[in-house]
Parts: C-alpha cells; sequence; structure tokens
C-alpha cells in the first residue's frame, strides 16, 4: 500500500509538471512585443574611441576593424563607411554570427540597424531595428530609443518540463538551452552560438509562469516572468536588464 501511494504521488507530479500551461513551443510576434523603452547611446571617448551602452552594459570600440569584447560574451568589430554609416562584425566563441549596417538619417534623427544574423541550423535570419533619436548629436553620437522591430525568422522558445521540479529552456534561432530545476540554483546556458560563461536560474510564479534570472560570469543581466495566457495560446515574457530600468514585452505564440 506504502509503495502504491508513492507510486501514485510521482505520477501526479509528473502529469502536473507536463501539463504546465507554459510548456511547448513558442514563437515571437514581433508585431504583438512591445521594446519601446529599449535605448542606445553612443558617447566619443578619448583618444578617438566610442563608448556604446544598452540593457545598462558598456563597451569601447574604434572603427578599425579589430575584434572588441562586449559585456554579453561575444566580439564586435566597426568600420566606417561614410559619415552616416557603419559596418560591424559579431562573434561568437570565434565564429562570426552577425553582420550589420547602421545608417543615420541625413536629417540625424534615425537610426536604422539592418542585420544579418547566422541560425544554428545553417541558415541566416534577416533582422532590422530603427531608432529615434532622444539627444546628442552629430551622427552616431546620442541616446537613442527603439521604434521598429522587424525579422524574417523570429525566434523560437521550447519549454519542456523535466519531471516535477526541472524545466529545460531552448532557443531555436540560436540552438542553445539551459536545462534547469526549480531549486534557486544556476545553471549553465550552452549552445554553439551562445557565448559561455552564461546561467539561468528558475522560480515559480504562480499556476501559470515562472521567473528567470540570467547572469554571465555570475553577473545579474537580465531578469524575466514568464506567463501563459489563460487560453494557452500565448506566451508573454515581462523582461527588464538588471543594471537598467528599462522594461520589454515579449509576446510568444503557440506552434
Amino acid at each position: 500500500m506504502h509503495k502504491a501511494f508513492l507510486i501514485g504521488v510521482v505520477a501526479c507530479c509528473l502529469a502536473a509538471a507536463a501539463d504546465a500551461p507554459y510548456a511547448g513551443k513558442w514563437k515571437m510576434n514581433v508585431a504583438k512585443s512591445d521594446f519601446g523603452e529599449t535605448t542606445l547611446t553612443y558617447e566619443p571617448t578619448a583618444g578617438g574611441a566610442m563608448k556604446a551602452t544598452m540593457d545598462g552594459q558598456s563597451y569601447t570600440f574604434k572603427t578599425d576593424g579589430k575584434d572588441n569584447m562586449t559585456p554579453w560574451g561575444m566580439t564586435a568589430a566597426w568600420k566606417a563607411v561614410d559619415a552616416g554609416t557603419w559596418e560591424t562584425t559579431e562573434k561568437t566563441n570565434g565564429k562570426v554570427t552577425s553582420n550589420s549596417t547602421l545608417k543615420v538619417s541625413p536629417d540625424g534623427k534615425t537610426l536604422t540597424i539592418d542585420a544579418k544574423r547566422v541560425k544554428a541550423d545553417g541558415g541566416t535570419s534577416t533582422d532590422s531595428m530603427t531608432f529615434q533619436r532622444v539627444s546628442g548629436g552629430p551622427g552616431l553620437s546620442g541616446k537613442w530609443r527603439t521604434r521598429k522591430m522587424n525579422s524574417s525568422s523570429p525566434e523560437t522558445m521550447s519549454l519542456t518540463p523535466k519531471g516535477s521540479d526541472g524545466l529545460t529552456i531552448s532557443y531555436g534561432n540560436i540552438g542553445a538551452a539551459c536545462d534547469a530545476r526549480f531549486d534557486g540554483k544556476a545553471y549553465p546556458a550552452t549552445g554553439p552560438l551562445w557565448p559561455a560563461g552564461w546561467t539561468c536560474t528558475i522560480a515559480r510564479h504562480g499556476a501559470n509562469a515562472f521567473d528567470v534570472i540570467w547572469k554571465k560570469d555570475g553577473k545579474d543581466m537580465y531578469r524575466s516572468t514568464l506567463t501563459a495566457s489563460p487560453d494557452g495560446k500565448t506566451l508573454t515574457e515581462d523582461s527588464s536588464a538588471a543594471a537598467a530600468s528599462e522594461k520589454v514585452k515579449i509576446v510568444y505564440d503557440r506552434q
């Protein structure tokens, strides 16, 4: 009787985990998402360098085509094409993962970033972000706020329960995953297009949601709450960078 009771409890817990409303495969709905609080800042520094800041994290670069390490673990190399155009190449684990062109409009009010990103399956995604100038100038210098984003291949995310106390978070485009448990511990996030040193920590947040803390080399970088809608058709990720007050809302559709 005691053994049968234990088996019943385990079966119940496993069923509950499998039925978590956020479990399944999801695809970002760019049109319904809101990146409006995200900003980019570029500031001239001594020696002809430029300081780039996003999500409260900064790095410096020169437009000499040399790789510069970023706080996120990838490198960025910059080249100036003309007074209003720049090209950047990002590398992750030594491999090129993105090529972008940045253009400031003739009136200096708009910044457009067009990027071609490498996907884990060998394909590419063409992404575009438009920013409105908040302050500063001329050229790239100043603060820019996100106005619009488009992607030919929006990111997909799979949430797979692992027994009664675990969850695997995996991303399709970058082929990365974090296999974690609801125990407050940090677990490694790994993948061929994901820089080394990242971890995730997960915690339950009611019946339909969970929280995630993303860290790089032990430093808090992002905090998110992912909530499934009552009908189970959408998943909303409300997040913010640990070092900034800016908030982002990403909406995913169930696949």
